[in-house]
Formats: structure tokens, sequence, C-alpha cells
């Protein structure tokens, strides 16, 4: 499967499927649709009302040449030139899987030790540094000369050039980037006022909207796409505050940076990445929502950098598995998978295995708390509606400002040493004691407590739910575990509760995550 990836036009190797498309320049007619008469239904008193739709409003525009006409002159190419070294990430000339590779001649012949010397003189400390451009584009948004892109496009660079529509080249620098939402905010300075594009509220944007995207795509500048709002608020697992707009109005390589506009042109949406097995668009792009991108243009503008709440948990969302295995009703809120020891949460007694499920008042998920976290001010106090063990108390939060580098949240450290070993074949997994042979075989901390996942079964429950030897179980149904003994009895009492799943904390070298197992009755 394919993953989104960034559209900006620095060469890069496709991801997913090696697919080969050929486009359909021309020379296909379009097939009239067959005229049919609609089947007439027989009324009802069980039938449902009948939709309503709303009355002809903002319909197919007979024409975007005004509305392109107007907005082209905001929308500005972006080129970088970026000094790479030999050895560097993504210089074709290093040692990365770009690298050229020496061809397989006989060892010890003379064609080896030529070529072998050839790729050592080429990669080697005497190599001079090579200079890569990429483009990308951007918008004005301020008269004075401010520009917003995406901080992929000017990432490295060590000169950025701003094109107009009229063709002047202006240099630029930097006021501020953020890596996490892949923003960044331009200068450049003219002799006169430049044209300039207001933002649009996304959040009144809804699915089926016409949008217009313009850019640069593949360094052919001022070029306009049209399109629909295909769907508001994907995750696509670029970072931890993915709440991003899906279009199906063709975006490319160099599209990057540019702007999303809605009918009366302002700009709903930044677009940053598409989807797709080619490189090329397959009317699966998507961009960064105003609304998310309005207050970090502001902080990179003035400041030259973001700054974000923080309360200091690890969460994850609670699907159904891991609603039942909790005792709750529904899939609803954001669990607590980790608590950072000195932070704001740890100081409002949150604990590992709450679930976060109201914030002021209003309810959350899992993929919500931390983007609504991070748009809190630092300092301010928020209320948390928390289950906890059956029952809803409410927390009092102090937010805390972002950490430059978050640290991990720690595992739980029960006290009791771990002894023996039990093999759980209802569950597809054996597990054993954290003893100096288990440090040692699977690389644990010396400190690292709870129970050791030895061998997991192919086909079992275990492996199904992605858990794999060397995995640490440090609590079950939100109870510290330090021995096998623990572990079974904890699963053998939540198997007498009738329980379909058991909830599992897992440490891992990838952090901290519950897991649901599914229980048999039949399990011993």
């Amino acid at each position: 499967m394919s993953s989104p990836v960034p559209v900006t036009s620095r060469p890069f190797a496709a991801i997913g499927l090696a697919a080969s498309l050929s486009l359909i320049a021309a020379g296909i007619a379009r097939a009239e649709p067959a005229m049919v008469a609609p089947l007439p239904v027989p009324p009802s008193a069980d039938a449902a009302p009948p939709i309503h739709l709303p009355a002809p409003g903002r319909g197919t525009p007979d024409s975007f040449a005004d509305l392109a006409a107007r907005l082209l002159p905001a929308v500005v190419n972006v080129s970088t030139t970026e000094t790479v070294k030999p050895g560097d990430d993504g210089d074709p000339d290093g040692e990365g899987e770009d690298a050229p590779q020496i061809p397989n001649f006989p060892e010890g012949s003379p064609f080896e030790k030529f070529f072998h010397d050839f790729m050592s003189h080429q990669n080697g400390p005497e190599a001079a540094p090579r200079k890569m451009q990429a483009l990308g584009s951007g918008f004005i948004i301020d008269a004075s000369g401010i520009i917003v892109t995406n901080n992929h496009v000017i990432r490295h660079a060590d000169q950025i050039t701003v094109t107009l529509q009229d063709n002047t080249v202006l240099k630029a620098r930097l006021l501020g980037h953020d890596d996490r939402t892949d923003l960044a905010v331009l200068k450049v300075e003219s002799p006169h006022p430049l044209p300039a594009v207001a933002f649009g509220d996304s959040d009144r944007a809804r699915v089926g909207d016409w949008v217009l995207a313009i850019g640069n795509p593949f360094g052919l500048s001022g070029t306009v796409t049209a399109g629909i709002i295909s769907s508001r608020g994907r995750n696509i697992e670029q970072g931890p505050y993915d709440d991003f707009i899906q279009t199906d109005a063709p975006i490319n390589k160099g599209n990057s940076g540019g702007p999303l506009f809605d009918m009366q042109g302002q700009v709903i949406g930044i677009n940053t990445a598409i989807y797709s097995p080619s490189g090329g668009s397959i009317g699966i792009g998507f961009s960064i929502p105003s609304a998310e991108a309005r207050g970090i243009i502001d902080q990179l503008r003035r400041t030259g950098k973001v700054s974000r709440g923080w309360i200091g948990v690890r969460i994850q969302d609670v699907t159904q598995d891991i609603a039942d295995g909790l005792g709750l009703k529904a899939a609803h809120g954001a669990l607590i998978a980790g608590v950072e020891a000195k932070g704001p949460a740890a100081a409002a007694k949150l604990q590992v295995g709450d679930v976060i499920q109201t914030l002021n008042g209003k309810d959350i998920d899992g993929r919500a708390l931390p983007r609504l976290m991070a748009d809190t001010a630092p300092g301010q106090v928020v209320k948390l509606g928390v289950w906890r063990h059956g029952q809803v108390v409410t927390a009092s939060v102090t937010v805390g400002a972002l950490p430059e580098d978050p640290k991990e949240a720690p595992a739980p450290k029960p006290d009791a040493k771990a002894r023996g070993s039990v093999p759980l074949q209802g569950l597809g997994m054996t597990v054993g004691a954290i003893d100096d042979v288990a440090r040692q075989k699977f690389n644990l901390a010396e400190g690292q407590k709870g129970v050791v996942v030895t061998d997991v079964a192919q086909d079992g429950p275990a492996a199904d739910r992605g858990l794999r030897a060397g995995d640490v179980i440090t609590q079950v149904q939100q109870a510290e575990v330090a021995t096998p003994a623990d572990l079974r009895r904890l699963i053998e009492a939540a198997r007498a509760k009738h329980r379909r799943s058991v909830l599992l904390l897992i440490q891992n070298s990838d952090g901290l995550r519950w897991v649901p197992l599914p229980l048999a009755d039949d399990a011993k």
C-alpha cells in the first residue's frame, strides 16, 4: 500500500508499488449517458421520510477564469539551493541506497580495482560538494512580502529565491519554520506592495465544496487545477497533529506549499502531500487546514518558532476492543499509556490506564487530544473528565510548554521480583521472568520490570495484535505485574468475569502502548 508523500519537486524514490502509468492525452470521446426513467415506488406507511435536497445555490461554476485571474498573482514559485557533500543523506553519489554500485567483476581482477578506485575517488574526502536544487510553491499573505510555504520545501536550503507571476525574482529569508506541521514563513523585499490573499475558515468548508489549487507542479508555474473537498480530518500518519483536508484537485510534485482556495478566493488549506503509487497525482491530495495553520504562521512571523501546550502523557485512541477490556460501554476517549514523571499530568495525579473523555466539558478522542493540547496556551488551566476504574473524576491540569525533545514516558516499576515462566497457549504466547539471561537475550534495561514475552505463536492472538518476543508486559487490566504468575492470575480473573478481551500494557523499543487480546473461554 502506498503512503502519502510530500509534493516537492525534489527528486525522490517512488513510494509503494513501482507502477508505470501512461497519460491519456487526447482522442477519447465522452459517452452520453443513457436516459433511464426512474421506477415508481409505491407508498408505504413504514417508509422513511423523503430526503429534502437543498435548493440550488452554489452549483458548478461556468468558469474558474475570473477567480483564477484574481488569485494567480499572489502564488509564487519557491526555489531552493542546497550544498550536498558526498555521503550526505539524499546525495546519489554517497553511500545510500541510491549510490552507484560497482559492477560484479571477478574478485582481484584489474576491472574490479579500476572501478573501486574510481568510486572511492568520487565519494572520498577529496570529492567536491555539489549544489542541489528543489522547487515548490508558496503564496503571499501580506503585501509587505510575507510568504507561506511548506517546511519540507525550504529545509536545509542555503539559498531561497521566490519568482512572482511576472517573472520577478526576489531573494527570500526564512522567518521561521515548524517541523511538526510542515509550515514555514519567508520574507522578501520588494520596492512596491505585492498582491496578497487572505485566509478563510476551513472549519466551514464541507465535503463536496469546490476548491482551486494553484502552484508550480514540476516547475510549471501558475498551474491552476480544480476539484472538490473529498474528506475532512484525515490522519495520514505524518505527525501528531494530522487533521488534513483531502481533495481530488490534481496536486503533483512542486505543488508543495501552494494554496487551496475556496470559491470566495480565500485560502482554506496549504497543499502538502499526495497519496500515490507513482509519485504523480491520482486524485488524492492532502492540505493543512487554515484553521490549524493560521496560529502557527502568526507565531512564526512574530517569534520564528512555535510554542505549544503539553501535559506530559502518552496516549492512544480507545478502540472497541480496548473498551471491552476496560469495561467501558462505548469506545470513547484517549487512553493514557504513559505519564511523564515531572510533567503537568503527573502533578495533577493522572495515572496510566486513565481514559480522558472530555476537555473543558467537550468530548474528545485520542486523535484530537494532542492537537487540542498543542493549541492551548502554556499556563492555562484545563479541566479533564477522566474515567478511572469505573468512575468519572475531574482533573484540573495546568498546561505546560512542549519541550523541544519531550522525554518518553517511563514504564511502571513494580517492586516484586519476577520468577518462573508460563506458556499462555490460549493467547498464543509464552512469557518469562526478567532475569539476567532475559536482559541479555532481549537487550532489556537493568531496571526493567514486568514480564517478558519469550515466544509468540505465528497464528495466535498475540501475533495478530503485533506482539513479538522481547516485548515486556508491565500491566494487565491496569494492575501491575511482576511475575508470570501475576500475569496468569489476572488473565484468569478477567476470564472469570466473562471479559471478551484482556488489556495489556506493552513496552518495547517503540515505547508504551495498550494492547487488547481476545480471550477464549476454553483457553488455558
